[in-house]
């Protein structure tokens, strides 16, 4: 751990330099009386002075920004050309620029969102009229931009910043594999042009491979010198780091264990209101986010939920309500974290753990930035775990299928969808996939679509594996952190590798129990209504996939109405907080096939009640099921003896019936499904058909099903199934 600004100016400090720059922080901040925290101006000192090249890891709400910003100003009055500020997130852009004007710093954004304006701040930048452009990694491989704009603006830039530095690093490598990008942007640039890295996240592996990844950022060893004895002993070349104390002193940290799911939105519902200000309440997945946004809404709590799937204008107006306090709370997954700013945020609370602690600092340092207090608590699940697993295994290159991607391009544009339909792979993890391939140099992004580039490929198995293993040792960090009985924020230090970690006197183990753990018995009884809540809608696929004809399915653009599924409805997904978790041990990997217990019969016939369908079904038929026949068919024959309906028997499945294996692309899923299933030996009458299936995922075999049966004589198919994916 390095000392708060250990440092290494190239001289005698300028003292013309930092009456400039404390100018600049002052008009940054709007106080007369402000001045530099430990490390701010020794790192503008080597960013303007020395053309540095700088790594800044300092606690959320140090002023990293202000460094950049004040930077910028005194570059660009040397003459210098605009800062490029690689970002990572829309919300951080927004803050970005608001901060910048306050400091009379003109700057400008290019991102998926304002297309409309790109013209006019290409044509600003030709006019010098911008001091910091803000990119997103993702940009810095748009075609157009890198081959037209690029080049350009290399040759002119006056400084990079890449904020939000361990984007870069194998730990986020799946959120941003872009950042990694960035290795090759320093590369072209011009040695003397400064550049800095930002994070308030980072342990000393991640520092260590931030600095790997940036490629010409050379680490080197760093003296003890204390901040008011800056270090002169460190090579020209080498890379500044500053690194500082992380201890948020006004944050009280606590830890609450609780039975099950209900218990913990039980307890929401008893006490959000006695949480101080306005706050975020993290969730583990969308669903988790949006089921527990709405129960307390429902009774009576200022709440929205904010999500990755969230539109962005309904994202930004959340984050507006929030910092203006006309909300109690966001309930948020990880999607709201990084650049959002209120230093006056009173309260994070977590249902459910991140996977680090890491990623916990990350999110709960969103709160008392400003202010001498605010409470964050932990309410860890039983299913944390699953979860963890879930992501870190989702996102993970897999070496066959690179392989099929790069053996699929050549020199000849493939569009994304087209690659889609040939090489069997889902469009999200698709997209990731290319990314990393791109970065690692096997394939290259062009107008029109991917190329293979041809140059050797080898598949980085012990990266990877590192990777995995990291992680799992990350995860038990994190349980460790909820079992111990030590100070809490001195744990988190710890777990940062910050040496300065010492108790806080504040958290629940050092000063006691600060919040309440009672329950009140009408919250009980309200979680558990909502969790026991049934009933999900299957939306109908209204088109057939793009390039079905490649694998000889002759069908093309949208459905036909007259052989479309109706809307159907499913018990619940498998990441509900309610009923998922009775499904999950359903499907688990190796759970015996059973028949329906009575408790899951009777939920799905609650959904039924409440289906507002159009015209009543005169039959069931079941779907036919190789890997849980008896669950299937017992579900099928439940609900026909309820409804009091004929039961029709299965569906019969052709020459084995469908080939597609659960996780491939539409394409591929369509093609598997095609003429492999028949409704010759079934009397379907003319009327609406309850399609019964047990689970559903790309809602490609309901659609094929529902085609058949509407094509032998059912004039609607509502589908129907125990559990949707995600």
């Amino acid at each position: 751990m390095t000392s708060p600004a250990e440092t290494a100016p190239s001289s005698v400090t300028s003292d013309g330099t930092r009456q400039h720059a404390l100018a600049a922080l002052r008009e940054l901040v709007g106080r007369e009386d402000a001045d530099f925290h430990d490390g701010q101006y020794e790192a503008i000192e080597a960013l303007v002075d020395g053309r540095r090249r700088a790594l800044v890891v300092q606690r959320t709400g140090w002023g990293k920004s202000a460094v950049y910003f004040v930077a910028t100003l005194l570059l660009r009055r040397q003459g210098a050309g605009p800062t490029v500020l690689v970002s990572p997130l829309l919300a951080l852009m927004r803050d970005q620029i608001a901060a910048a004007e306050r400091a009379g710093v003109r700057a400008v954004a290019i991102n998926s969102t304002n297309a409309h304006e790109w013209s006019d701040v290409l044509a600003q930048l030709d006019r010098d009229e911008v001091d910091v452009l803000l990119v997103s990694p993702e940009r810095l491989n748009n075609p157009a931009f890198r081959e037209q704009q690029l080049p350009a603006l290399v040759q002119r830039i006056g400084m990079l910043v890449v904020d939000e530095a361990h984007c870069i690093s194998d730990w986020g490598h799946d959120f941003r594999p872009d950042y990694r990008r960035l290795r090759d942007l320093i590369a072209q640039m011009p040695t003397e042009v400064p550049v800095l890295a930002t994070t308030a996240t980072a342990n000393s592996r991640v520092v260590a491979d931030v600095a790997e990844q940036l490629g010409s950022l050379t680490q080197a060893p760093l003296s003890s010198s204390s901040p008011s004895s800056p270090s002169s002993s460190l090579p020209s070349e080498s890379v500044l780091t500053i690194r500082g104390p992380l201890a948020r002193t006004s944050l009280r940290l606590g830890v609450l264990r609780l039975r099950d799911s209900a218990s913990r939105l039980a307890w929401l519902l008893s006490h959000l209101d006695d949480l101080p200000g306005s706050g975020i309440i993290y969730a583990l997945t969308v669903a988790a986010a949006v089921d527990t946004a709405r129960l307390l809404r429902e009774h009576g709590h200022d709440v929205r939920a904010y999500t990755g799937q969230t539109d962005a204008e309904e994202r930004e107006e959340s984050e507006g309500m929030l910092k203006r306090n006309e909300v109690k709370a966001l309930v948020a997954t990880s999607a709201l974290g990084m650049g959002f700013d209120k230093p006056d945020l009173g309260f994070v609370v977590h249902l459910g753990a991140p996977s680090s602690p890491v990623a916990y600092y990350q999110q709960v340092g969103r709160a008392g930035r400003a202010s001498d207090s605010a409470d964050v608590l932990l309410l860890p699940g039983v299913e944390d775990r699953d979860i963890w697993h879930y992501f870190a295994t989702a996102s993970m290159p897999d070496r066959e299928r690179a392989e099929r991607v790069i053996g699929a391009l050549g020199d000849t544009p493939i569009s994304t969808p087209a690659l889609e339909a040939m090489v069997d792979i889902r469009r999200t993890p698709l997209e990731l996939l290319l990314k990393v391939l791109d970065v690692d140099g096997a394939v290259r992004k062009v107008q029109g679509g991917w190329i293979a580039t041809g140059e050797p490929w080898t598949y980085d198995a012990a990266r990877y594996e590192r990777i995995a293993a990291e992680r799992v040792a990350e995860q038990q960090h994190m349980l460790d952190y909820e079992q111990t009985g030590e100070c809490r924020m001195e744990f988190l230090q710890r777990a940062l590798d910050d040496d300065t970690a010492a108790p806080c006197g504040r958290c629940d183990n050092c000063a006691g129990v600060w919040f309440p753990q009672e329950i009140a018995s009408q919250a009980g009884a309200q979680a558990a209504e909502s969790l026991d809540r049934v009933g999900v809608p299957i939306e109908p696929r209204r088109a057939w996939p793009t390039g079905a004809d490649r694998l000889d399915v002759p069908v093309r653009g949208r459905i036909p109405a007259d052989e479309q599924a109706h809307e159907g409805r499913v018990l619940a997904r498998l990441t509900d907080l309610g009923w998922g978790g009775t499904l999950r041990q359903v499907f688990a990997a190796g759970a015996p096939d059973a028949a329906i217990t009575p408790q899951l019969l009777d939920a799905c016939i609650r959904v039924l009640a409440r289906w507002e369908w159009a015209e009543r079904p005169v039959a069931v038929v079941a779907m036919p099921s190789r890997a849980r026949p008896l669950l299937a068919d017992s579900l099928a024959r439940g609900l026909a003896e309820v409804g009091r309906l004929p039961y029709l028997g299965a569906l019969a499945l052709v020459d084995g019936g469908p080939t597609g294996q659960a996780g491939g692309n539409s394409v591929f899923r369509l093609a598997g499904l095609w003429d492999r299933l028949s409704a010759d030996h079934l009397d379907v009458p003319s009327g609406p058909v309850f399609l019964v299936d047990d689970f559903v995922d790309s809602r490609w075999t309901v659609t094929v099903a529902a085609r058949v049966l509407r094509q032998s004589g059912a004039t609607g198919v509502l589908p129907f199934a125990l559990a949707l994916r995600g």
